[in-house]
């Protein structure tokens, strides 16, 4: 019985949500908005602009630092283990190479957007 009131529960507000979520938009309608690109891009100018190779190499820069940063967590549930040192070590390591990276990406003024 109580499995049935939370699939009550659940499916209510869910439906509720869905229908505010989508009864919500419609009460604020302008020209800006109504138009297909919200983000900001004119939908009549050309579609072959350019994008700088700055903005990719920013974006992979992102990407190679967000991954070394999601090597790291496990560091807090490591230091339950019996040997200490051998994971700090790791730790220690990985962290200089990090900055290491940083400090490189710095000095290239690849962290810049200006041109």
């Amino acid at each position: 019985m109580n499995i049935m009131i939370t699939l009550f529960v659940n499916m209510s507000l869910a439906s509720l949500l869905v229908l505010i979520a989508f009864w919500l938009p419609q009460l604020n309608t302008y020209t800006e908005k109504s138009s297909p690109y919200e983000c900001g891009f004119d939908p009549m100018g050309s579609a072959r602009l350019p994008f700088s190779m700055k903005f990719f190499l920013v974006a992979i820069t992102f990407l190679l630092f967000d991954l070394e940063i999601a090597l790291l967590l496990p560091l807090p549930w490591a230091t339950q283990a019996n040997t200490m040192t051998p994971m700090l070590t790791t730790a220690l390591v990985l962290i200089l190479l990090l900055a290491l990276g940083l400090a490189y990406e710095w000095l290239q003024k690849g962290l810049e957007w200006n041109e």
